[in-house]
């Protein structure tokens, strides 16, 4: 097998690497890297493997130049001799940004740069398999309080809490249109956060949200909705293992489903670590949202969040943001995050459970502990300009 993988250098997409790397059929692996030439190239690679003291095979595994926002990208990649020989696509790269000035960078990446890869791929003579990573929340917000099944998504009248969503459903919707079904293989993780060993993850994505809602403390989200999240390591070896198994069908959750989703008062009541000065966790209604927001820039009259209840969340928010916008910055950048925890919604994995041997994930806030510790090393204002 001849392997061509997006995102190496990414939070799943470096996890694919490394496995994908210890999989003997895999005769080589090529990975599309982003950099000025191939001497950087192989230096972002070698990064990758390094991480985690895992070993490189430069033999096997090999860089290839190449930006999913270059238009040319599909001829360039057409014109590497040795890339003819590639059987299998592997589409994990996407722009994850929430910010809405993103929203260019997200549509060019996500469905511009996926339909450069679809172009290169169906020149391939060799293809055999081409699996897309997509995501769950594609199914929009319009199915809340409950169990989604793949077939229910993608629609395309579905509302989306942001654009990155949007661009993906659409990505998926090339994908399944370009290539034929016996060659596909679709895959909707739920929301990836952290890792169950017990060591520094890749990437600090979504444990941003965590470490805001611990500096915030006052929650406006229901503490009881669920949340499918599962870990990046549980997601990578889910992939592969879809790679080789007898599949019965081309699209799959990789999700926690009913049985292993959390609840954000569990994850929090699990991850917390509470300092001197700082309350408790307390949740209210979504609605307070805007209040809070207009309370660090003193344009709140008398309102609901001036009740004596919630004094000592002022005086905390007081001492802790010194009375700067830090604190409305966080509150405008876990808008969308608030939003995806009120939709209570978890992703059936029962596709996966039957096609593979993985199992259920553990459940978020039995292996959130692990993490908890790296909460302190994010920059929260760095993630609230790019959620």
């Amino acid at each position: 097998m001849n392997v061509f993988l997006t995102g190496s250098t990414g939070f799943l997409g470096g996890e694919l690497a490394v496995l994908l790397s210890k999989r003997p059929q895999i005769r080589r692996l090529y990975c599309l890297i982003r950099a000025n030439d191939a001497q950087k190239a192989w230096s972002r690679l070698q990064q990758v493997f390094q991480f985690h003291g895992d070993a490189l095979d430069s033999a096997r595994i090999i860089p290839v130049v190449g930006d999913l926002a270059d238009a040319a990208l599909a001829e360039k990649l057409r014109r590497l001799k040795d890339l003819g020989e590639v059987d299998t696509v592997i589409h994990a790269a996407a722009d994850t940004s929430f910010a809405p000035a993103s929203t260019e960078s997200v549509e060019r990446i996500n469905i511009a740069g996926t339909q450069q890869i679809l172009d290169w791929a169906q020149s391939l003579p060799k293809l055999e398999t081409f699996l897309y990573v997509g995501t769950a929340s594609i199914c929009g917000t319009g199915l809340t309080q409950c169990n989604i099944e793949e077939d229910q998504s993608p629609s395309t009248g579905a509302a989306h809490v942001v654009r990155y969503c949007y661009t993906k459903m659409i990505g998926e919707m090339n994908v399944t249109r370009s290539i034929p079904p016996e060659k596909l293989l679709v895959v909707r993780p739920s929301i990836i956060m952290g890792d169950t060993r017990d060591w520094t993850p890749r990437s600090y994505v979504i444990l941003w949200a965590l470490a805001a809602v611990n500096a915030i403390r006052l929650i406006p989200s229901n503490p009881e909705a669920h949340l499918d999240i599962i870990p990046v390591d549980y997601t990578a070896r889910a992939i592969v293992e879809l790679l080789f198994a007898k599949r019965n069908w081309t699209t799959y959750h990789i999700s926690a489903g009913r049985n292993s989703a959390s609840t954000l008062e569990a994850i929090l009541r699990a991850a917390d670590d509470p300092l001197e000065g700082r309350p408790q966790f307390k949740f209210v209604r979504h609605e307070l949202l805007q209040q809070m927001k207009k309370w660090p820039k003193k344009l709140l009259p008398q309102s609901e969040l001036h009740h004596p209840q919630f004094g000592e969340y002022l005086s905390y928010w007081n001492s802790a943001f010194n009375g700067n916008g830090g604190l409305r910055l966080l509150l405008t950048a876990m808008g969308p995050y608030f939003r995806f925890m009120d939709l209570d919604q978890t992703f059936d994995n029962s596709r996966l459970l039957a096609d593979t041997s993985i199992g259920n994930p553990p459940p978020a806030h039995e292996y959130v502990k692990k993490t908890t510790r790296h909460l302190n090393n994010i920059d929260l204002t760095e993630g609230a300009l790019d959620p």
